[in-house]
């Protein structure tokens, strides 16, 4: 096919030598993990903390364990939504507010630190209630292998000398990974700094390839349900695309009366790194275009705190109007983020086989009474939580769903190929159901369409000219 004249719709994935192991359906039979706990997971503002509350009133020893990467750090506590104590009834909340807010704190910490609170819980029969937005920490802490234990291991046993990788800068970092292992490159974000670092110096130290460590049975079962540590019932709170925008948006606003320029003011570094620790929180980068041109209208240049109220009261029209489109950013990086996590909650259910019951809390939003809350939301989840912890923990269930999953392929996808789209500045998608899933987006589309009529706008005019070629030609 001419280059001209290509589908811009199609984009081939990036070559994988290790495609995933295909599987023909047979499930070995397994033992279910006597461990029982439930995670609650949804998008930001789905109401998970809420619903995992409610359960206490209904189930004995209800402790809720944390999962989001940016509540577990002290501070902002209204920018990332804690549940205020007075609001807690009581319930146990264990990681949250507890971390450094300086403190690099990785999925292996998460799983480090959640494994014995999970266990301390169950052993005083209690019910461990998993809470969070961060899927790739629940990721961690159910699944028994993770790729960061196996580099400790090659780190610890390498004889060789560490390499100085100070001259390679951030930003060349992962052009340098690709150069050197491209399979590897392809699984991670190139914003994944920490990550880049420690497979090129994995690299340099041992000389292995880092997708090495992607082969193998261990590798291949990562993240699915058939080698879960613990008996999980997986919850996905869910609402409508719509109304979940307009709840961000109201939340948004909620946040800036209680003081969330506030908190961030408190924190705000002119130097500051916002890939590492709390600062990586939506709602801190946005603000700092602001602060910078408040702070170099202020008379007293050591004084870096502020308050709200002093911006608002700031005659300068500039930061009046950084400040709406502050606001502005902060509401529309968090849809975005909304629009991740329901995209990664799909693909858990889809390429990885997790058997999600999913609760549609729609109807339930903006409802004063909390009367549809309890019977749309509420009521279906007390109902499956005691099903689960009713059957007995060698029952096949979890089993036979996850033979029918396989037995469907949805679990062999190739969830690693690189796809790239040009008709949308050539962005990269990762595996075939993200890939899927962008194809059928609004925005995709419409480049599409554009594309097309381009393309044949053009056709056009070189039918045309030809013609006019051909009469000249022939006069």
């Amino acid at each position: 096919m001419a280059e001209g004249n290509r589908d811009p719709a199609v984009a081939a994935p990036a070559e994988n030598p290790n495609p995933s192991p295909s599987f023909d359906g047979e499930v070995e039979p397994r033992t279910v993990p006597e461990k029982k706990v439930v995670v609650v997971m949804g998008a930001t503002g789905s109401g998970k903390s809420r619903l995992a509350i409610d359960l206490a009133s209904h189930f004995a020893g209800v402790e809720v364990v944390n999962a989001d990467s940016m509540q577990v750090y002290r501070s902002l506590d209204v920018l990332t939504n804690k549940v205020p104590f007075s609001e807690r009834n009581g319930v146990p909340h264990h990681l949250l507010g507890t971390i450094d807010p300086s403190a690099e704190f990785t999925s292996k910490d998460f799983r480090d630190l959640a494994i014995p609170i999970i266990d301390d819980i169950l052993s005083r029969d209690g019910l461990p209630v998993i809470v969070g937005g961060t899927n790739y920490y629940i990721q961690a802490l159910v699944s028994p292998y993770l790729i960061d234990d196996v580099l400790d291991e090659l780190q610890d046993c390498s004889m060789a000398a560490p390499v100085d990788l100070s001259d390679i800068d951030v930003a060349g970092g992962y052009e340098h990974l690709k150069k050197i292992d491209p399979v590897a490159a392809n699984r991670i974000h190139p914003n994944d700094h920490r990550k880049i670092n420690r497979y090129l110096s994995l690299y340099a130290n041992s000389g292995s390839l880092p997708s090495n460590l992607f082969r193998g049975e261990a590798a291949d079962n990562w993240g699915r349900p058939n080698n879960f540590r613990y008996n999980c019932c997986l919850v996905w709170l869910d609402a409508a695309i719509p109304v979940l925008d307009k709840y961000v948006d109201q939340r948004v606003d909620c946040m800036i009366g209680a003081g969330l320029l506030n908190e961030v003011g408190d924190i705000y570094n002119l130097n500051a790194v916002y890939t590492r620790g709390l600062r990586q929180a939506i709602g801190v980068r946005e603000f700092d275009e602001l602060f910078r041109k408040f702070l170099s209208n202020k008379e007293d240049k050591m004084d870096s705190g502020f308050l709200y109220s002093d911006i608002l009261k700031c005659s300068d029209d500039k930061v009046k109007i950084l400040l709406d489109e502050a606001i502005d950013k902060l509401k529309t990086n968090t849809r975005k983020l909304v629009r991740r996590q329901r995209r990664r909650l799909n693909r858990l259910r889809e390429d990885f086989g997790w058997d999600l019951h999913c609760i549609d809390a729609t109807e339930a939003f903006f409802c004063e009474t909390g009367d549809l809350w309890q019977r749309k939301v509420v009521e279906p989840c007390v109902a499956l939580v005691k099903s689960f912890l009713l059957q007995s923990s060698s029952s096949s269930t979890s089993g036979k769903a996850l033979g029918d999953v396989l037995s469907k392929g949805l679990v062999s996808r190739d969830l690693w190929a690189q796809y790239v789209c040009e008709a949308c500045g050539n962005r990269i998608l990762r595996g075939a159901h993200e890939w899927e899933q962008h194809k059928q987006g609004r925005g995709h589309r419409k480049r599409i369409l554009r594309l097309k009529k381009k393309q044949n706008s053009c056709f056009s005019d070189q039918q045309q000219h030809i013609r006019n070629m051909d009469s000249s030609y022939c006069a």
